[in-house]
């Protein structure tokens, strides 16, 4: 057994090496896998090399961290060694490149496997021999030092079993226990085990900040706990919905509608896990799949597909900072890819940071070694400070608490959001059960950079769907807090809303004709989408067809154009939400609402096209109009009603045709004058079959192109944005 060794003046003790090394934020990475190595799967320091050249003389400095050798005698023979060994600093993001880099390592010296590790992450991966780069796949774990042959080739053969299927398996079997022990249909059965799992996070998040001494999710806390109360998970239970409280997510008198021996099995099968350990990739992909496998096979719910999901976070690429939010969330698909997107471009940014400082250190050479080591470890220190997701304010804070907000009417699919998103990492704060018509929390008017949704169709918003006090009314503590939060902005944005209580939910709006009228869900979410965005905000929404060419929708279009400028417009294939049950055929609008400047250059053009065309034509109605009010006179002097009636119709369809005419001709003439090109394009594959199986994909760059394309859509929309020009035909 080895211990680390630190002299308390910036230095770490190589045990290989025998000497000792300023301790920089990768040495320091490279002796605590040391002491894993040599303590935990029992290999000598003897059979061990440590920063081993891995190239040939004169072509380069490339070395390994770390190569082992099966014994001390093959090393000291120079036979091929087992194992390679490639440590990055902890700020530092372990990706293809490092695998690749491992690779080659191993490569060269003849390795059978080799290992990528940080305190981040540790991948084990086989290496092939006989085939061509790229010739490696992750396996569970490299060898111990006491490995026979045979258990090594065995280790070779098993390929990495997923966690995460192993994980989505074990949500799955929990749902089976529930329904099968309590005779609860799928959706009430999901809703329980919902339940089990915010208790379960937040007893790890109460453990996390010290607010607990020990871990009470354990069966047998619980049937401690049976001896002395009625109902220990509902006690577990209450906490939690003191937790979520702002987020409205549970009713007050929720309960865990589960029997004790029911609670304690699934506690059982899920304590062994510890999800806040868990990486965010493991449980995300775990949790997803469950959801894919419960709805879409028993619950029935509708999803966006992953493909098309991955597009238009890509297209309207968020930025850290920006804030985003989806009004009609459902399973926080569009959140959730968005956090990582913009989680992965923060790490990159932090990898950058450090290399260039390192570089800029490495080149100056009138710094020692000693002083080099001490400014890495701050520079080292202060990155880190910078992505610590538990110090507010810090950049991975700001992501996770300010920049992701949504909201279903679904209570259920609320929930599912919120979980979701702390599998993926947090970002669930903003996420509550809520109108999506209606400001909530951070959800108001005029605040968003990005709107990403697919909003529900069909479905109508009705005359007599009210604004209720219940919708409006917040706790006290939890208005104050609000308020101290958002402003100004937030009290106005409520105040709104408090002074509708009592009317339709379509007075709100602009789109709905009247109040007494109804109006599709889809419809009015435009109009909600367009509301949020700040002026310059980005928005992508998934929408039915026929919004962009049924005739009787042009004031829906006209609205949009007279708010925002249009991006795109991508047609989806009529099968791309067959695996959900839905047979409509949608499109994806991508717009841009105008900046302050804009709207106002805008509206000076509409005004100015609608005054010229009324102009045009306005001797030619006054003359008509003159003549039809003569004849109108006559017949009331004759008391002639029915003619009277006749030349009064005459005159409103004249006046209703002409209105047409020069709405459809100013129209004409404000789109020429506020002339800009629109990208269009109609995909034929995106990713999945109407059975919801994998399938090429031409929206974005991946491995499964169709055959033919060169370029995906989002890569010419990029070429369009930069130049459009080159699109004209």
């Amino acid at each position: 057994m080895i211990e680390l060794k630190r002299d308390g003046k910036g230095k770490i003790y190589s045990h290989i090496r025998k000497k000792w090394l300023h301790e920089t934020p990768e040495e320091r990475v490279r002796q605590e896998y040391l002491i894993i190595l040599v303590n935990e799967y029992g290999y000598i320091l003897d059979q061990i090399g440590e920063e081993v050249a891995v190239t040939e003389r004169g072509s380069g400095n490339a070395r390994a961290d770390f190569l082992i050798w099966r014994t001390q005698q093959e090393k000291s023979e120079g036979k091929k060694p087992l194992i390679v060994v490639e440590c990055k600093a902890d700020n530092v993001t372990i990706d293809q490149r490092t695998y690749a880099q491992g690779s080659n390592y191993a490569q060269y010296v003849g390795a059978r496997f080799f290992v990528t590790h940080n305190h981040r992450e540790t991948k084990v991966f086989k290496v092939d021999h006989e085939k061509m780069a790229p010739n490696f796949d992750e396996i569970e774990n490299i060898p111990h030092a006491d490995a026979t042959d045979k258990q090594i080739e065995v280790l070779i053969k098993r390929l990495k079993v997923f966690k995460e299927d192993e994980f989505a398996d074990l949500l799955h079997k929990c749902h089976n226990i529930i329904r099968n022990r309590e005779h609860l249909d799928p959706a009430a059965a999901f809703d329980e085990i919902a339940k089990i799992l915010f208790i379960k996070t937040g007893v790890e998040r109460r453990l996390r900040a010290g607010r607990v001494a020990k871990n009470i999710f354990t069966a047998e806390f619980l049937d401690e706990q049976k001896v002395v109360m009625d109902d220990p998970i509902n006690s577990l239970f209450d906490q939690t919905k003191k937790e979520y409280r702002a987020d409205k997510i549970f009713l007050e008198g929720e309960k865990v509608q589960l029997k004790h021996p029911t609670v304690v099995a699934i506690v059982k099968e899920l304590e062994r896990y510890n999800l806040s350990d868990t990486s965010e990739d493991i449980k995300g992909i775990a949790f997803e799949r469950f959801l894919g496998r419960t709805f879409r096979g028993e619950i029935g719910q509708f999803f966006t597909p992953r493909p098309v999901v991955e597009f238009m976070v890509r297209f309207l690429a968020p930025k850290e900072n920006e804030k985003v939010c989806d009004p009609a969330s459902g399973s926080g698909g569009f959140l959730i890819r968005t956090f990582e997107i913009v989680r992965e471009a923060i790490l990159a940014d932090a990898d950058a940071e450090y290399d260039d400082f390192k570089q800029r250190l490495d080149e100056d050479k009138e710094i020692d070694e000693a002083e080099k080591a001490k400014l890495l470890s701050e520079k080292y220190a202060d990155i880190q400070s910078a992505l610590d997701q538990t110090r507010e304010d810090s950049r991975m804070w700001k992501l996770s608490n300010r920049s992701i907000y949504g909201t279903d009417a679904n209570e259920r699919m609320a929930r599912t959001s919120k979980m979701n998103m702390i599998m993926h990492g947090d970002g669930h704060g903003g996420v509550h059960h809520h109108n999506g018509f209606l400001n909530v929390n951070g959800i108001f008017e005029g605040r968003f950079d990005v709107i990403l949704t697919n909003p529900p169709f069909g479905a109508s918003v009705e005359p007599t769907d009210k604004v209720t006090e219940a919708q409006v009314a917040l706790e006290p503590d939890v208005e104050k807090l609000y308020e101290e939060r958002y402003g100004d902005p937030y009290r106005e944005a409520r105040g709104r809303l408090k002074a509708a209580v009592g009317s339709s939910i379509a007075s709100l709006f602009e789109l709905p004709k009247s109040e007494k009228s109804k109006i599709k869900t889809e419809i009015l979410f435009i109009e909600r989408c367009l509301d949020l965005l700040r002026p310059g905000g980005r928005m992508g929404i998934v929408l039915p067809e026929g919004i962009f060419n049924n005739p009787s929708l042009v004031h829906v279009r006209e609205f949009v154009e007279d708010r925002a400028r249009l991006l795109a417009v991508i047609s989806l294939p009529q099968e791309t939400f067959g695996a959900s049950g839905a047979s409509v055929k949608c499109s994806l609008l991508f717009a841009q609402k105008f900046t302050d400047a804009q709207q106002s250059d805008y509206d000076r053009i509409k005004a100015e096209s609608r005054n010229e065309t009324d102009a045009k034509y306005a001797a030619q109605i006054d003359a008509e109009r003159n003549r039809l009010n003569t004849l109108i006179e006559n017949a009331k002097k004759e008391k002639n009603t029915e003619s009277r009636k006749a030349v009064q119709k005459e005159l409103a369809d004249y006046e209703k045709r002409m209105e047409a005419l020069i709405a459809s001709e100013s129209r004409a003439l404000l789109k020429h004058r506020f002339n800009y090109p629109v990208f269009l394009y109609e995909a034929a594959k995106v990713g999945i079959t109407a059975t919801g199986e994998i399938d090429s994909n031409e929206l974005y760059p991946n491995d499964r192109l169709p055959t033919g394309i060169t370029l995906t859509a989002l890569e010419l929309y990029r070429q369009f944005e930069a130049d459009p020009t080159s699109f004209f035909v």
